[in-house]
């Protein structure tokens, strides 16, 4: 067999299911049932054409889930398996779908016990919809199968009929990649998902994004400026979180020519800072500078001034400078 099931024959899973099938406690979607989805790692279940009209599904793991009494089954494919689409509609294209079927004659009327690979062929349609998946289905990939194609007239273009419906499940307590379909209720308070630039944290409600630790940007000095006042290095910028609130990080250095008197009335900045690093009201902050201390004002329109005092000489640092950007 290329399609094992674990904990569905009813006569026993032998030694090989169980190191194949992705046994354990997956992440939960309510009290009794799990969110069903592909085991992520390599390519795994990926589609590729393998033929005008043969679509090959890659080797993979993945969990299924059945109604609240049945569970979940765990599925392994552990060689491709290739599946056959029937030529197209004369006059409209239609959609069909690859799906990971579980059928346990307990629970269903197939009248068989096995996992596999199958093909759900979609309607016909000047508009076509995917079709109504079968009862313990895991849908994969949809293919659009272009009106009157077949293989004598070259096949389907799987560059572009293929789309990825893959989504996926992790363990219990770890992070769900991203995959097709983000838009999903969290199980539990304190859940985290990858978003495809960061991670979500589900708080009982809705998903809250966190945001990434980012590195650091250099800003664009106006003239008169320059970059390593003080040996502090380049001036640069990130936007951090900080107890769910969002701030700026500040460092580096800059000079300039003359004594007690700044460039460019202050305004630090040729390009200013994008609008997510922009403060919702001004703030001012003390920095260090050369011969006495200064003020920074963040502007809310992005722009950083220096405020010049008496017994200022040439430089001035943001070494450890940060401030909050909400109210």
């Amino acid at each position: 067999m290329t399609v094992r099931a674990g904990w569905l024959l009813p006569s026993g899973q032998t030694r090989e299911d169980t190191r194949l099938s992705p046994l354990g406690t997956m992440s939960p979607e309510s009290a009794m049932t799990t969110r069903d989805g592909v085991i992520a790692g390599g390519t795994a279940l990926n589609a590729t054409g393998a033929g005008p009209m043969q679509v090959q599904i890659a080797v993979g793991r993945a969990l299924v889930q059945g109604t609240e009494a049945q569970g979940a089954y765990p599925v392994a494919v552990t060689a491709p398996e290739t599946l056959t689409v029937t030529d197209g509609n004369a006059t409209n294209p239609r959609i069909d779908v690859v799906v990971l079927r579980v059928c346990d004659e307990l629970y269903d009327t197939t009248g068989q016990t096995l996992a596999r690979v199958e093909l759900v062929t979609g309607a016909a349609s000047a508009t076509p919809t995917p079709p109504t998946l079968p009862p313990t289905s895991l849908r994969l990939w949809e293919i659009t199968v272009p009106a009157g194609v077949s293989a004598g007239t070259g096949g389907i273009t799987w560059s572009s009929a293929l789309a990825d419906r893959r989504r996926y499940t992790a363990a219990y307590g770890g992070i769900t990649p991203r995959g097709w379909g983000l838009s999903f209720t969290g199980a539990y308070p304190g859940q985290y998902r990858d978003n495809g630039s960061g991670l979500d944290r589900w708080d009982g409600a809705a998903w809250q994004t966190l945001d990434p630790v980012i590195g650091w940007t250099p800003v664009t000095l106006a003239t008169g400026y320059t970059n390593n006042g003080n040996a502090q290095g380049t001036v640069r910028y990130r936007r951090i979180m900080h107890g769910g609130v969002p701030h700026l990080q500040l460092r580096g250095g800059v000079s300039w020519t003359t004594s007690g008197t700044v460039p460019n009335s202050g305004n630090l900045l040729t390009s200013v800072l994008p609008a997510n690093c922009r403060p919702v009201a001004l703030t001012s902050l003390p920095i260090a500078a050369g011969g006495v201390d200064i003020k920074l004002d963040a502007q809310t329109s992005g722009q950083l001034r220096l405020i010049a005092s008496t017994g200022l000489t040439t430089w001035a640092a943001f070494g450890g400078v940060q401030y909050p950007l909400d109210a």
